[in-house]
């Protein structure tokens, strides 16, 4: 082999392994961001996200309290009774004292009048208070309601007859006599309601892009979790939980079919989206503040630009301008006894 043919083998060689090398580096390089772990002293993990030192942090990164902070979202809540507020009330006047078990048998099948919830109370004589029929308990009147709105619209004349059905077969099951009030005039107030409803809802969503490296499911869930946020019900869902057992302050939610994959570190997220359902949170928890605090502290620990619903880049200014349309909003929901977070915002707003 002369030497030029030597010569020219190595060149190829060395052209080979140049090609591979890039190859594997650009394979790399493309790879989405991934979930960080070191190895401390003690031999334990440690999360190394750089959203660790951040000022906005709320709370120890940590996924094995996600269970218990879910379950905390979970627990069963305090239900808000019928109110001439939000509900078309019949009362039922019985002949005589029933007891909590012929009431629960008497209850129709279903709990929804069309779209709108439908509800039984009972008087009872221990307490003297108005609640869900509960075996053991006897009651001496009952009332039956139905909603005037929720997000799915008014009352109507259908939805009317219904919870009339309804009511009049319970208090037939009872040995009561129900007392309607006008149909007309409740469709007219649902209808009412309804546009107030309507005027002043509000769910806000900021989207965080990423501004180069994708991110792995992993990746984002890592960093979320350092400002407090735990898993959802729903893959690619995670929430933050405000103080009490009711709605999440916050959701952010990302691909569900990326949570699911096989290999989910090897599929690429370019975005996500923060969300705020306004009505559902209390005042008291600064939600919007949260909101703010959290997609700023994401776009700087992850590399990405907050973006609104039409796509265009967010601003600061912008922030505070809508922070201070919410504080009207808030003062607009209080006056009329349907504050953010209480239980009757939460029923018509839902």
């Amino acid at each position: 082999m002369s030497t030029l043919q030597i010569s020219l083998a190595i060149a190829g060689a060395v052209l080979l392994i140049v090609v591979l090398i890039h190859g594997a580096w650009t394979s790399r390089k493309n790879l989405p961001k991934q979930a960080s772990q070191s190895v401390n002293a003690e031999g334990g993990s440690t999360d190394e996200s750089p959203l660790s030192t951040d000022p906005l942090e709320r709370q120890e990164p940590a996924f094995d309290n996600s269970l218990e902070a879910l379950a905390t979202l979970m627990l069963p809540e305090k239900k808000a009774g019928l109110d001439a507020l939000i509900d078309v009330i019949a009362p039922i006047t019985v002949e005589a004292q029933v007891s909590g078990e012929a009431a629960l048998a008497a209850m129709p099948g279903t709990r929804r009048a069309g779209s709108k919830p439908f509800a039984v109370e009972g008087l009872s004589i221990e307490t003297g208070e108005w609640e869900a029929p509960v075996a053991g308990q006897r009651y001496s009147d009952f009332q039956a309601g139905v909603q005037l709105a929720n997000r799915t619209g008014a009352l109507n004349q259908i939805e009317y007859s219904e919870f009339v059905m309804k009511a009049q077969a319970f208090a037939d099951a009872v040995n009561g006599e129900p007392e309607f009030p006008e149909m007309h005039d409740e469709v007219a107030r649902a209808r009412e309601l309804d546009q107030f409803a309507s005027d002043h809802d509000a769910q806000l969503s900021f989207t965080l892009r990423a501004a180069s490296i994708a991110w792995s499911p992993g990746y984002v869930q890592q960093n979320a979790a350092r400002l407090g946020f735990v898993a959802g019900a729903i893959p690619g869902r995670m929430v933050l939980p405000g103080a009490q057992a009711q709605a999440p302050i916050l959701g952010l939610s990302f691909d569900s079919q990326a949570a699911m994959a096989e290999d989910p570190e090897q599929t690429a997220l370019r975005e996500l989206t923060l969300s705020l359902d306004v009505p559902q949170v209390a005042r008291s928890e600064q939600p919007f503040a949260r909101l703010c605090e959290a997609a700023l502290a994401l776009s700087s620990a992850m590399d990405g630009v907050i973006m609104d619903d039409n796509g265009n880049r967010i601003r600061s200014d912008a922030m505070e301008v809508i922070n201070a349309d919410l504080e009207k909003l808030y003062d607009t929901l209080d006056a009329r006894e349907l504050s953010a977070g209480s239980l009757l915002g939460r029923r018509l707003f839902s």
